[in-house]
């Protein structure tokens, strides 16, 4: 009876209606208010990073319902979740109405789904672990951005989101511990400690410096193991494509020309060059132009290995420029209808080949040639089919446009000195046909001029260090004939400088014999010419260099002025490789050679160099690589150690231990040296009794955190020798003293007392 007594009645019943089991609403205004900031810089994080417009509407909604859900927040709300589930459903089935056009890449309709979502769960956010889900939404959308960003507007984003991230874990954290929020008499300025301002400004620096210092040095190891790339949606093609005709706007201009590659100066007249579009890329490559491009951003390249961007080649030379041939002979491939993958013939060779993914983020108008790494073996292209000429070239049934995204599978040859160097010359019968053509009347000029400047190696040789010796490969030939057109014939400083060539002149003549040098693809043309000369097959490629590297996003940035011209050689059982003779080039182009493990660390070396002046640029070069050197061959030595048998594997072990007993001593100084520079920065009464605690913990008996400095002192004769105990005590209480009664403790006298104590005396634990 008294339990039925005691039980609520009247108004009391509205007071006990909530259980204290029920959970707590959140009240932090400054919680919600950063948390709301959190899921508002994930959405504009996307927008930024795909070009979208998610804000305009997810912004202000999300707005409303965090208003609504903190007025709201100690109400059941059941019809408005009853019509957030409803929301949710529909949400759930726009994105696989999406799914179904867009699924190549999933990345983007899953980051609109979220935000649907996160806008419909911002109506219903009562309790702390409610809020805490916005925030895990907020930090997804912020990733999802960063897989999609491209430029390094997306940088400053992150850095504010950062920023507010650390002020709302801690009101999370205050809100988990139960502390009240902190009310506005309190929360002055004369309550903020500079001290706690500098703390917080030096470790978010430490975090943001360390964070990017992780990110340059960490090995890139090959990714893309899946085998579903990022492609842009596909592109219906009207009407049949046969792949014969290229489409570069450059060309195409009110009555001169048609845009199928028969455009202003096709056939070798003078003319200017498009400031746009590179003029290479077409069927016929004019060499006879003069003037220079405006550099605009074309393409963002995600490469595993950084490479030539190859566009086309051309086989026949015009004597003012080149041709393709064979251009109506091509072979279309379309995707089958269930994958954007479309799969491609490679040729058989005879070499170790390595599997390069590439993506290729298109931002500018380009012709309807697809730039890839050499060897493509499969390309995820929007578009329904694609042409493969003779030369390797991709073709698309339309130009590639800003926004296009595709991915393309390459398997890039090594390039092996030695075995290209015993290539030998028994060349097949289509590639004699086709890449030792030259006119009749140059031939033998030519052949002379390259014949004498081999026979000469020896006296005109590019480094006096090499030793004396003949250049019986092709190889080498090419390798010598490219450095050699470097560093003897010069570009022009005046990009209109040099004359047109009129009706009777041949380019490569003109190069070698009158003006002693000519443009940057000119020096191409004329190495291949040479190389022709001497029945070596070559061919012209024009393409892109790898741009400039963002160690930031990841990315290649390729410009309009990166397109030019290399000569490819071809070596029976090997195929082609590239050489690049103009000055201030590469010999060899970037690719698949080179440790790409910490390709990021050098090229944001790289980056940085581009800043400093050049003596400190050379003087850093040769310090760090040679201890690159240095250190990579130390390596080797080691590893090489457990190669050697019995007695290498001992040899090993002893200097594994060795390394690692200097690492261990190295270690302990340097702890040391930094307790060193922690005491002396401290207060004299400070340092002491931070000392004499050290010396009670290293000899077992240290002080417990929960321990004032007069209980330790207390305990400490139940531990040590009545005299240590003492003077324990005695540099407590001054301690004491010193630190929240303001006095001034005898410093010089209790530091003579512990130094005394140490020498005579060692801890006796009781």
């Amino acid at each position: 009876m008294k339990r039925f007594w005691h039980l609520p009645v009247g108004g009391n019943q509205k007071a006990n209606r909530q259980s204290p089991s029920s959970p707590e609403a959140e009240d932090s205004i400054s919680l919600r208010v950063l948390v709301l900031g959190l899921v508002i810089l994930g959405t504009v994080a996307t927008d930024i990073a795909s070009d979208t417009t998610f804000s305009f509407w997810a912004v202000p909604v999300s707005t409303v319902g965090a208003i609504w859900s903190y007025y709201r927040r100690r109400k059941a709300n059941v019809p408005i979740k009853f019509c957030i589930a409803i929301g949710m459903l529909v949400a759930l089935g726009a994105f696989f109405g999406r799914f179904i056009g867009e699924w190549n890449d999933t990345r983007l309709n899953l980051a609109q789904l979220l935000i649907e979502l996160q806008v419909l769960h911002s109506f219903d956010t009562p309790r702390r672990k409610d809020l805490g889900y916005s925030i895990v939404i907020g930090l997804i959308l912020l990733g999802v951005a960063a897989t999609l960003s491209q430029t390094m507007a997306f940088a400053p984003v992150l850095l504010v989101f950062l920023i507010m991230a650390l002020p709302t874990l801690v009101l999370d954290y205050r809100s988990r511990l139960g502390l009240k929020p902190l009310r506005k008499e309190n929360f002055t300025i004369k309550n903020i400690s500079t001290a706690n301002v500098k703390v917080v400004v030096v470790n978010f620096s430490l975090i943001i410096a360390l964070g990017l210092g992780i990110f340059a040095i960490l090995p890139r190891v090959p990714g893309y193991q899946l085998r579903s790339f990022p492609v842009s949606a596909p592109i219906n093609v009207d009407g049949d494509f046969n792949g014969r005709n290229i489409v570069n706007p450059g060309y195409v201009r009110p009555g001169r020309g048609d845009g199928n590659g028969n455009g202003q100066g096709g056939i070798g007249e003078p003319g200017e060059v498009d400031s746009n579009f590179y003029y290479g890329f077409n069927s016929e490559m004019n060499q006879n132009l003069r003037g220079e491009m405006t550099p605009r951003v074309v393409m963002r390249v995600r490469s595993q290995a950084e490479g030539f961007w190859r566009v086309l080649a051309f086989d026949q030379y015009t004597g003012k420029g080149w041709k393709i041939s064979r251009n109506e002979d091509v072979t279309t491939v379309r995707r089958p209808s269930w994958s954007s993958r479309i799969s491609l013939d490679l040729p058989d060779i005879k070499t170790l080949t390595r599997e390069v993914v590439q993506t290729f983020n298109v931002v500018a108008d380009l012709p309807n040639l697809i730039p890839a790494l050499s060897y493509p073996k499969a390309i995820y292209f929007p578009g329904p089919v694609i042409a493969v000429d003779q030369e390797g070239g991709l073709r698309s049934p339309v130009s590639l446009s800003d926004g296009m995204t595709y991915t393309v599978l390459s398997e890039v040859p090594y390039r092996n000195r030695t075995l290209l160097g015993d290539a030998g010359s028994d060349y097949p019968d289509e590639i004699e046909d086709f890449y030792l053509q030259i006119p009749p009347a140059l031939k033998d000029k030519v052949k002379a001029k390259t014949q004498e400047i081999i026979d000469n190696y020896n006296q005109e040789r590019v480094s006096r260090s090499q030793d004396s010796k003949s250049l019986d490969s092709a190889y080498e030939k090419a390798l010598y004939l490219a450095q050699y057109l470097k560093q003897n014939y010069s570009l022009p400083e005046d990009p209109l400088g040099l004359p047109y060539l009129n009706e009777n002149d041949d380019l490569v003549e003109t190069f070698l014999f009158k003006q002693q040098g000519g443009y940057a693809d000119h020096f191409s043309t004329v190495l291949t010419v040479m190389l022709r000369s001497i029945d070596i097959p070559a061919r012209l490629v024009a393409g892109f260099s790898p741009g400039e590297f963002n160690p930031f996003t990841g990315m290649y940035i390729v410009k309009n002025t990166d397109a030019h011209a290399m000569t490819e050689v071809y070596f029976p059982n090997y195929g082609w490789f590239a050489f690049d003779p103009i000055p201030n080039h590469p010999l060899i182009p970037p690719s698949i050679e080179e440790d790409q493990t910490f390709s990021v660390l050098r090229q944001f070396w790289n980056w940085v160099a581009g800043w400093l002046p050049s003596p400190i640029t050379d003087f850093l070069n040769g310090l760090f690589g040679t201890l690159f050197i240095w250190f990579f061959r130390a390596i080797a030595w080691f590893f090489g150690l457990f190669s050697k048998g019995w007695l290498g594997i001992f040899t090993g072990l002893i200097v594994s231990t060795t390394i690692a007993f200097f690492g261990w001593f190295g270690w302990v100084q340097w702890k040391q040296w930094l307790n060193r520079r922690f005491l002396k920065k401290l207060p004299p009464m400070e340092r002491l009794y931070q000392q004499m605690l050290q010396w009670t913990a290293q000899n077992g008996f240290g002080k417990h955190p929960a321990q004032t400095p007069l209980e330790y002192a207390q305990v400490s004769y139940d531990q040590h020798s009545q005299e240590t105990a003492e003077v324990i005590e005695e540099i407590c209480q001054a301690y004491v003293s010193w630190r929240y009664g303001g006095s001034d403790p005898n410093y010089q006298q209790l530091q003579s007392k512990w130094q005394g104590l140490q020498k005579n005396r060692t801890p006796s634990l009781r």
